[in-house]
């Protein structure tokens, strides 16, 4: 069908505006604060065209957290390409993104300590964050160590992200000492000392 493509892509461009008048809302009202019709007018649209693209307040939520995974993933990806240690990567990949999410207003207000039961549940049932903490996690393990094994890792990852944004330590240096000392040794399989 002629100009379908032309559709498809301005649905896509119309569910970004979304998410992106979305990041604002969350950002200035927090995440369990802001409703449909507070992004809807950060969007100029109305909330029937808001319910159009994504039927419930879930669903929004789920396409945001998908969305700022990809786009994370996609940025440390890049930055931690020439990063040859294993080690190395795997402690830079987690200090960064950890960073990154706290950088970002919209995306941060998902781990206020009020919210941050609520994201976790939310974290735990994403798709996205799960294939893409288990294909981060990919190049680090033991291939002989089989599927079940490396989808417990990538899960226990997200969840030792989740409890750094929830619960910081006091410095930069106390969070890094962390991952170093107990969070890589126990997903590379060292002896934590």
């Amino acid at each position: 069908m002629p100009g379908s493509w032309l559709r498809e892509e301005q649905a896509d461009l119309a569910a970004d505006k979304i998410l992106e008048a979305a990041d604002s809302a969350f950002a200035d009202l927090g995440v369990w604060r802001t409703r449909m019709g507070h992004i809807a007018r950060c969007a100029g649209c109305s909330r029937g065209t808001l319910y159009r693209y994504f039927k419930t307040r879930h669903e929004l939520h789920l396409a945001y957290i998908d969305r700022s995974a990809r786009s994370l993933a996609a940025e440390l990806s890049t930055e931690l390409a020439e990063i040859e240690d294993p080690r190395t990567r795997l402690v830079e990949g987690i200090l960064r993104a950890v960073q990154k999410v706290r950088d970002r207003p919209g995306t941060r207000a998902w781990f206020d300590p009020q919210a941050s039961g609520r994201t976790a549940r939310i974290s735990r049932g994403s798709e996205v964050i799960d294939t893409m903490s288990n294909a981060f996690l990919e190049s680090f393990l033991d291939p002989t160590n089989g599927e079940p094994r490396g989808r417990l890792r990538g899960r226990w990852l997200v969840r030792v992200i989740v409890s750094l944004l929830t619960m910081p330590g006091e410095n930069d240096e106390e969070e890094r000492a962390l991952v170093e000392r107990f969070v890589v040794p126990a997903l590379l399989d060292e002896r934590a000392t």
